[in-house]
């Protein structure tokens, strides 16, 4: 009998190598709009919120209007300007793939939204290894439980059967708001010491050691 029959996994910087890149585009849109440019570890701590989220937390002065302006630049950014790489990391396609061969379901919360996460899933031809997705304009952001709840409601999933991965504390305690077990990845946007803070139930080094957890 295996402990969980879904295993929920944020986006980036738990399946995709997406971190750098994030950060470049959100220094560069603050250059390009002349607002203080946030630093490397400022970027990484909101990594997971949805962009509004995001936005709030590191220009807490700003209108919507402001907001709306740095959400246009800082897509065109990530969509056509910037060239920093975000490969999957190595291991998380194998991965998928064989969760999926021994019987879970899987599914993903991410800070995107529904129309980054539907491209980033047909670039890299995941789609079809999962089950259900939530994204952050789908629900109320990370780390409110939502987006966890939403999926267990329509999976038919008992929370006590339920895992959450990801990389930094908002899905750790998204995870632990929604009641269901969590375990951290420490390559991430966020650092071993900052993620055990949130409790999760394992750290992992690499994508595969994931089975290693779950006893496959």
């Amino acid at each position: 009998m295996k402990q969980y029959e879904l295993v929920i996994f944020d986006w980036d910087g738990t399946l995709m190598d997406s971190v750098g890149k994030i950060v470049a585009c959100m220094q560069q849109t603050a250059k390009v709009l002349e607002f203080p440019t946030p630093s490397e570890s400022a970027v990484r701590n909101i990594i997971g919120l949805s962009m509004q989220e995001a936005l709030n937390t590191l220009y807490p002065d700003g209108s919507d209007s402001v907001y709306r302006q740095m959400i246009q630049v800082y897509r065109q950014q990530y969509l056509e300007l910037d060239t920093t790489p975000s490969p999957l990391f190595d291991g998380a396609e194998l991965l998928l793939q064989q969760l999926n061969q021994v019987g879970y379901q899987l599914a993903v919360a991410t800070g995107k939204a529904r129309a980054g996460l539907d491209r980033v899933l047909n670039e890299t031809g995941l789609g079809q290894q999962f089950i259900a997705s939530r994204c952050a304009d789908e629900a109320v952001s990370k780390p409110h439980p939502e987006m966890i709840l939403q999926l267990l409601n329509e999976l038919n999933v008992e929370p006590a059967k339920a895992l959450m991965i990801g990389d930094s504390v908002h899905d750790i305690n998204m995870a632990n708001n929604a009641g269901i077990d969590a375990v951290a990845v420490n390559y991430g946007a966020h650092g071993e010491s900052q993620l055990l803070t949130s409790k999760p139930k394992g750290i992992i080094s690499s994508p595969l050691e994931l089975l290693g957890f779950l006893g496959h």
